[in-house]
């Protein structure tokens, strides 16, 4: 079966939905192909933001973390699901309701630069266009480690979510912000959690103040840090595992009712079989791009996790506006005028981050002042009594401008947004420094944070 289309859409994602749902709308006729039923939004809504962040809320509102409440988790993970399946089903609609697009459920692979062969439950079909746009994602890395593969103990983010049945001992392979986040949830909800880290640093991309400030607040909370760890293996036991590793003293054994993989992710280019399209990928598997998003291939152009790089859904969704600046505008918004992205990891409290660390910026040749605050130190952080963290900026001390800030407290994932305004505008600290906040907010930290 042939079928012909304007645009092909392979990745239900939210770049991928994004453009799928413009470029109907603007009355071309789209497919929209997504290997399967369960990912409709994509990772984001699926997998990882919204499943965590409901994870996240509940562990902050129904646990003391200090006891384990099997109950409250069983609900919480009821919760996510609830969650998880409204926003999927909303996400269809949406396009369902476009009537010039077409959602595929199958597998996608490249025959020429204007073909795919889809595969699906019912039999493979031939899918010929003008324009495809990849969005396939990424997924999680699985080291080799003796041991790990068929055991029944072991999860990947994904799995680790529909677990229903509480650990009461959770080991986390892997130090980066995803087991960095999935430490604190279940430390909250009473769980004895040990993070395992191969490098000798916690945290080595982050500025080392702010990366002991979490450490020692994950530490206050029960969470067991090892750095320069190798895992040697995973055994079986009679209802547990044994994670055997490798330290400074010398070998250990673990016991763990659950073990978390989380040693990064790569993008899913595996099946689409680029070469015959001429889309090429670069060294860490990430497709190539040009500035407009463009691949090697001139009608095909790639977003979110696939090309590598930040893997954050508004990334995805900022390389849609990309994108269709250059299939349905006038092509003006590249990827150079991004400006800067800012990221959160949600513990308990939040840490979130905008630019340069101050290692990055003296190294960049800038002549920086740092400033700096305790959370303790503002008035609304102790009326929700969260009085953990630290604040942190960097600036340029020739210009006046922001080149970084770090924020380790309450409600960070919104200040920093406003930080963010303030760097792509251009603004120079005094701005935030005299600004006027609504009180008693987190917000108005920000005038003490910059009054250097």
């Amino acid at each position: 079966m042939n079928t012909k289309y304007n645009d092909v859409v392979i990745g239900f994602g939210k770049g991928g939905k994004t453009i799928a749902g413009a470029l109907g709308s603007s009355g071309r006729k789209v497919a929209l192909i997504e290997k399967s039923d369960k990912m409709y939004g994509g990772t984001c809504i699926n997998v990882g933001c919204i499943p965590t962040k409901s994870l996240v809320h509940s562990a902050k509102k129904a646990v003391s973390g200090c006891v384990s409440d099997k109950a409250a988790y069983k609900e919480a993970i009821a919760r996510k699901t609830r969650l998880v399946e409204t926003l999927r089903g909303k996400n269809y609609q949406k396009l369902d309701m476009n009537p010039n697009v077409t959602v595929i459920n199958g597998t996608a692979g490249f025959l020429s630069t204007n073909e795919v062969e889809v595969t699906t439950a019912e039999g493979t079909l031939t899918v010929e266009a003008e324009r495809f746009f990849i969005n396939t994602g990424s997924s999680p890395f699985i080291p080799p480690i003796k041991g790990i593969d068929g055991n029944p103990y072991v999860y990947i983010s994904e799995t680790l979510l529909d677990l229903d049945v509480l650990p009461e001992r959770l080991v986390i392979i892997g130090g980066g912000y995803i087991g960095v986040e999935f430490s604190s949830i279940y430390a909250d909800f009473g769980v004895k959690v040990t993070i395992l880290q191969d490098g000798p640093v916690f945290l080595p991309r982050e500025d080392a103040e702010i990366a002991e400030a979490v450490k020692k607040n994950l530490e206050k909370r029960g969470v067991q840090v090892l750095t320069e760890v190798k895992v040697q293996e995973l055994t079986e036991n009679k209802g547990y595992a044994e994670v055997i590793i490798e330290t400074k003293e010398g070998m250990k054994i673990l016991p763990a009712d659950a073990v978390l993989v989380a040693t990064g992710r790569r993008p899913n280019t595996k099946g689409l079989n680029l070469e015959a399209a001429g889309v090429q990928v670069n060294e860490r598997g990430g497709i190539k791009t040009d500035n407009s998003r463009m691949t090697t291939a001139p009608n095909i152009f790639a977003m979110g996790d696939v090309v590598g790089g930040l893997q954050f859904t508004y990334i995805s969704l900022d390389d849609y506006r990309i994108v269709a600046s250059k299939v349905l505008g006038d092509g003006s918004y590249t990827l150079d005028k991004r400006g800067a992205v800012p990221y959160s990891v949600f513990l308990n409290p939040p840490f979130s981050r905008v630019g340069m660390s101050e290692k990055e910026a003296v190294a960049a040749g800038f002549h920086v002042k740092i400033a700096k605050l305790p959370a303790a130190a503002i008035p609304k952080a102790q009326v929700v009594e969260q009085p953990e963290g630290l604040l942190k900026a960097v600036i340029d001390a020739d210009t006046g401008k922001i080149l970084g800030a770090h924020l380790f407290c309450e409600e960070s994932h919104e200040m920093i947004n406003l930080v963010k305004l303030a760097m792509d505008a251009g603004i120079e600290y005094t701005m935030l420094k005299n600004m006027i906040f609504t009180h008693p907010t987190m917000g108005e930290a920000l005038n003490d944070l910059f009054n250097i």
